[in-house]
């Protein structure tokens, strides 16, 4: 079988908000859903726990039927979409990173349950985002519909840029929508005369739109009947150019890591900024391991 979209489920507003745009991810990739619950074990729900137990502890009975409701709302609004379930002893994060190796796409929502008020982006959607094996679709709650917006993507010439750009023309492909292709360039000032500085700034801008009419060529090389369009930006904060411009954007897509990151660092800081201050649902192109 194909392998499946996976999303991450916990009952929350958030998590059933993931489930709808996973299952429309699904149906628009031909591949069965896979509605996953990862819990660590019944002491949370109110049972008591045996450390003596040799068997792995069952799901409560609310989280049951939690995962089967989910899945049965889910058929009633897409009857042709193949939908399984899945209970997992074990922390969510880790067991949605560890189904990633084996998945289309993951699903998760911005906030679940246990989050803090003050975070923007709940702890087991921060840990698949940057951890994860596949790409992964991080869902932000919206206010009102959705905007029927082109599929937006920054780059910046970076490999992960590029992997970046090959997901959201793929996507933009499936979804019928435009895609807009980001490019935020500066010149750092030159404490020299003016005309240095026009020289260089010249400069600067002809490498930015050659980079940029380069993306997008192999854009439209890859999906010849691709609406592309061209943004050329001059700014500091390319952070900020992609959050104001989601607004408009049906989905945002990030690479796990751009240019200037620091080698310890899973996702950069551009991809960090959209997760937590998108204001549609941000992918976030990792390569999957198979594809090495």
């Amino acid at each position: 079988m194909t392998d499946p979209v996976v999303v991450g489920v916990d009952g929350s507003p958030a998590s059933r908000e993931a489930a709808e745009h996973a299952a429309a991810a699904a149906m628009r990739r031909s591949a069965p859903l896979l509605l996953v619950h990862g819990y660590l074990h019944p002491f949370r729900y109110g049972v008591a726990f045996d450390p003596y137990a040799l068997e792995l502890p069952p799901p409560a009975d609310d989280a049951v039927k939690m995962l089967d409701g989910m899945a049965a709302d889910l058929r009633h609004k897409w009857p042709d979409l193949h939908i399984e379930t899945r209970q997992t002893p074990g922390g969510p994060a880790a067991t949605l990173v560890d189904l990633s190796q084996h998945a289309q796409l993951v699903v998760v929502g911005s906030r679940g349950h246990g989050g803090f008020t003050g975070l923007l982006l709940g702890s087991v959607s921060a840990q698949v985002a940057a951890h994860a094996q596949c790409p992964v679709l991080v869902v932000r709650p919206v206010a009102g519909p959705p905007p029927a917006g082109p599929v937006l993507v920054g780059v910046d010439g970076s490999p992960g840029s590029a992997t970046a750009l090959s997901l959201a023309a793929d996507e933009a492909a499936r979804r019928g929508s435009p895609l807009a292709v980001v490019h935020a360039w500066s010149v750092d000032p030159v404490a020299e005369r003016r005309e240095t500085y026009v020289d260089t700034e010249d400069a600067s801008r002809g490498a930015a739109e050659a980079l940029l009419a380069d993306a997008a060529a192999e854009a439209r090389q890859g999906h010849p009947d691709l609406t592309v369009e061209e943004r050329l930006v001059h700014a500091l904060d390319p952070e900020r150019v992609l959050i104001e411009a989601s607004e408009a954007a049906s989905l945002v897509v990030v690479g796990s890591r751009g240019r200037g990151g620091f080698t310890g660092m899973l996702l950069g800081s551009v991809s960090q900024a959209l997760i937590h201050h998108g204001r549609c649902p941000v992918l976030v192109a990792h390569r999957h391991r198979r594809e090495g």
